[in-house]
């Protein structure tokens, strides 16, 4: 397959700031890889670097009940202590 072959809805390049923090809590560890980039209307591209998933948050994630937990397949626990942290980059 070539190029001409595939219809492209996008291609496009933004230099983008990555941090990548690695933290313990009481309940867990986490080492996270968080993107800033104007793509995503003032969210954040949040990498979960151990368990390979990721989501884009903002503020407005971190108030939807359950939101961490499904994305990022943790227990409750786990999640407050992730959302405590991501609270203090907004």
């Amino acid at each position: 397959m070539s190029n001409e072959d595939l219809f492209f809805l996008y291609d496009e390049s933004e230099d983008t700031r990555t941090r990548f923090v690695s933290f313990v809590g009481q309940t867990s560890r986490f080492d996270l890889g968080i993107t800033v980039t104007s793509r995503f209307y003032g969210k954040l591209l949040v990498s979960n670097l151990q368990s390979n998933r990721f989501a884009i948050i903002g503020h407005d994630d971190l108030e939807e009940p359950g939101y961490l937990e499904h994305v990022y397949n943790l227990n409750e626990e786990e999640a407050q202590e992730l959302k405590d942290f991501l609270y203090t980059l907004f």
